[in-house]
């Protein structure tokens, strides 16, 4: 999140700033592409499953009411962003909004008043991160555990990045604190959000899940945000399937897993439309081609950044906080991801 490119999930500090955050791939045969008035996916493919649970960030980007999306997408889950400190080892919505009692309740509410669920995402680019406020993993798995009784949450999402990615002592204290909350969170599930390059991860996050198996953190998924490239090979979609091949290998060697398990281990979080780089853009074709690795692999998880952005910009609009910079009817990436059933 930067004050430069408002428009990416890694890149956004508008609450922040006003408060004061190939292998095998060729083997995947996809169908074409459906008209852009194309119903979403039956419920008997979308069902609610938690490995489909795209971004929405209800603090930014005209955010549309998650129950009108789950109603014309078929999707269920949602991972609401971000969770960040209060300026201590406390946690906040984008650092300023309480936990309870505020809009970020009443949506998660209605979310599961209408069947279904949310993922709590804590970091992203900017902001205070609780990772580096709070001074060691006992306290950081405090503040993280403020956030799942708040919710009473079956899943958190650590979407770690910038500094908190960078500095090694940040890198074990999350993992030691993720260990400390499965242990007193029995059948949680957990992630760890990270970029990569075309190949998977750079050696920051093959360190990151290095310590996670030596600290035998029982991680549920090692995710990977493969946009932001700034150069990559073939397409969108080719460069995804690539970067999760780099991811899976990377798992498979940390943790000793076969292929078939760690696969069961990585997930994706793609960008839609235009991103932050010049002439980068990931279409509706290449989602298409993450769900059918997705679907081959069974990856833990298939989500984007964001919902907020899945529209068209209209006549003159470009790339933001609430469209994707491309030609699309609303929902066109949500509907492909709300397919996903693990």
């Amino acid at each position: 999140m930067s004050n430069t490119s408002p428009q990416s999930r890694r890149r956004i500090t508008v609450a922040l700033a006003a408060a004061g955050a190939l292998t095998g791939s060729a083997a995947l045969t996809l169908a074409a592409e459906p008209s852009a008035q194309a119903s979403p996916a039956p419920a008997a493919q979308a069902s609610g499953t938690i490995h489909a649970a795209p971004y929405e960030y209800l603090g930014w980007g005209n955010p549309q009411k998650p129950t009108d999306v789950m109603a014309a997408t078929g999707v269920k889950w949602f991972t609401l962003a971000f969770i960040l400190s209060d300026g201590g080892c406390n946690p906040a919505w984008d650092g300023n909004r309480p936990l309870k009692g505020g809009s970020d309740e009443t949506a998660i509410k209605s979310i599961r008043g209408a069947g279904g669920d949310i993922v709590v995402s804590v970091g992203g680019w900017s902001g205070a991160k609780l990772g580096e406020k709070c001074g060691s993993a006992t306290a950081l798995a405090g503040a993280y555990q403020k956030v799942i009784d708040a919710y009473k949450l079956k899943a958190f999402d650590i979407d770690i990045e910038d500094t908190e990615f960078s500095n090694p002592t940040v890198r074990q204290r999350v993992v030691d604190a993720l260990k400390i909350v499965k242990s007193k969170n029995p059948g949680i599930v957990t992630y760890v959000t990270m970029g990569t390059t075309p190949s998977g991860p750079d050696a920051t996050g093959k360190d990151l899940i290095k310590r996670g198996a030596a600290a035998g953190l029982a991680n549920d998924a090692w995710v990977i945000m493969p946009f932001d490239f700034g150069g990559h090979s073939g397409t969108m979609g080719d460069a995804s399937v690539s970067a999760m091949e780099g991811l899976k290998n990377a798992v498979k060697s940390a943790y000793g897993y076969s292929d078939a398990d760690a696969y069961k281990h990585t997930g994706i979080s793609s960008m839609n439309g235009k991103t932050d780089v010049a002439g980068e853009t990931v279409t509706t074709a290449d989602f298409k081609k993450i769900l059918a690795y997705a679907q081959q692999r069974h990856i833990a998880r298939f989500a984007f950044w964001a919902v907020n952005r899945d529209r068209d910009c209209g006549s003159g609009g470009s790339a933001g906080d609430s469209c994707s910079g491309i030609g699309q009817s609303p929902y066109d990436f949500t509907k492909i991801v709300a397919q996903y059933g693990g």
